[in-house]
């Protein structure tokens, strides 16, 4: 029986073993894939292109225009008595044309010279909303590379978890084993007996849950990576060391400020400002005339002319060109509406930007806190677990020899449990949140 339960779990634990064929992705390989392959960051970079496009629009539209027309159609004169006579071998042939053709040809230009500011000002609005989609793509990234680096940092508490649970299990194991021998030896009950089997299997079930919770934090590294089914994918089997997690926080200060200076979501915000300023004045470029420079070439044919087409297209050959001043003089209001709301949305720019900046202190003042408190509970969490350590090695010494009961074994089991994974919480969540305070205060990711 023991023989079997040991090839059981060596089958569980297999897949823990690195494997020499399978790629060990880092962190760092993790967010470079996705910064290449994620589908919602690929969108967003769509998006930026969309909005280059339209940057080139605008500057067309500085541009004068261009186009060419014509027009082609066909008359009736049911009632025309009179058309033209011809002289054929002596004799006189006259023909009326109730049914004629008329074509006609044109070629038309026109320049907007000044229009109060309002096209440069659309090439200005254009321009930084290209800067705000590129931002955007900044924005997906960093919240993408925040997700992985939490994703990652779970799926390594998760295996270190499993090693204590596995190892708590196997103490289970010679407890049980040390039971029966107890119990044959007329040194312990069988309720006793059952409880130790019951500590055993409560083990076992927690060694599956901890699989189940790395299996679940996997998949989801792995949609984020937007890797295939059949693609093999497995972390680096790397264990933190606690000097790692002992590490200096990052100052918050600096980290704030640092974050202030390069965050995409702030510069986001600041050119909103901009933008609502440049809104205003094309808003007030609506009390302003316009002045456009006009021209043309034209022509016409008509099949009743006794002129052939290439002499009708000469003769008929004409040009034009004027100035065209048009200056608002009421429009329902219209421009100072425009004008009050452009003014209510520079204001609203200005909040927008006050509240990001508040959003953004109290992520990293979340984080920094969760770093340093954390940090502090690993000093007493390693300390309690070397306490707990040694009173369960004490207490099972005495319960091999009859001293303890099997309450006090139990329990000192489950306080040691109890203490490794306090430790194993408070070690990997400060070095998440540390890592954290690294991101935003601008530096690149590494493990």
């Amino acid at each position: 029986m023991r023989k079997q339960r040991i090839i059981y779990w060596l089958v569980m634990l297999l897949p823990a073993l690195p494997l020499q064929a399978q790629r060990q992705w880092t962190l760092d390989d993790c967010i470079s894939h996705a910064m290449q392959h994620n589908i919602t960051l690929q969108k967003s970079k769509l998006q930026l292109q969309s909005a280059s496009e339209d940057v080139k629009q605008q500057k067309g539209a500085l541009l004068p225009s261009l186009n060419a027309s014509t027009n082609h159609s066909i008359g009736y004169q049911p009632w025309k008595d009179n058309g033209i006579a011809t002289v054929t071998n002596g004799q006189v042939n006259a023909k009326v044309d109730k049914t004629y053709y008329n074509g006609s040809y044109g070629l038309n230009a026109q320049w907007t010279v000044w229009n109060g500011g309002r096209n440069r000002n659309n090439v200005k609005m254009s321009q930084l909303s290209e800067q705000q989609a590129e931002l955007s793509v900044s924005e997906q990234a960093n919240s993408i590379e925040e997700r992985i680096c939490q994703l990652y940092t779970q799926c390594l508490y998760m295996r270190e978890a499993i090693r204590v649970d596995s190892a708590m299990l196997q103490t289970s194991l010679k407890n049980e084993n040390r039971g029966k021998e107890m119990v044959e030896a007329g040194l312990l009950a069988k309720a006793d007996l059952a409880q130790l089997t019951s500590q055993r299997a409560s083990d076992e079930y927690n060694v599956v849950e901890a699989w189940s919770q790395l299996e679940n934090y996997m998949l989801q590294l792995r949609q984020l990576l937007e890797l295939k089914a059949n693609d093999q994918f497995d972390i680096a089997d790397t264990e933190a060391s606690d000097a790692q997690a002992l590490a200096p926080t990052p100052s918050l200060v600096d980290v704030y400020e640092q974050a202030l200076a390069q965050r995409p979501e702030i510069k986001s915000r600041q050119i909103g400002i901009e933008s609502a300023n440049v809104q205003l004045a094309i808003a007030k470029a609506g009390h302003l005339p316009t002045i456009a420079i006009t021209g043309g070439a034209s022509t016409s044919t008509n099949s009743l002319s006794n002129n052939g087409w290439g002499n009708q297209m000469k003769t008929n050959f004409g040009l034009t060109g004027g100035l065209q001043l048009s200056m608002p003089i009421f429009d329902g209001r219209q421009t100072k509406t425009n004008v009050e709301k452009a003014k209510l949305q520079q204001m609203q720019a200005q909040l927008d930007l006050a509240d990001q900046q508040k959003q953004l202190y109290q992520t990293i003042e979340g984080y920094w806190l969760d770093a340093t408190t954390n940090q502090q509970k690993l000093h007493a969490a390693t300390a309690n677990v070397e306490s707990a350590q040694a009173s369960y090695d004490l207490l099972q010494e005495q319960f091999n020899v009859g001293l303890k009961n099997i309450a006090e074994l139990l329990n000192g089991k489950g306080q040691l449990l109890q203490a490794q994974q306090n430790r194993l919480q408070a070690k990997y969540l400060t070095l998440l949140n540390q890592q954290l305070l690294r991101l935003y205060a601008g530096a690149h990711s590494s493990h």
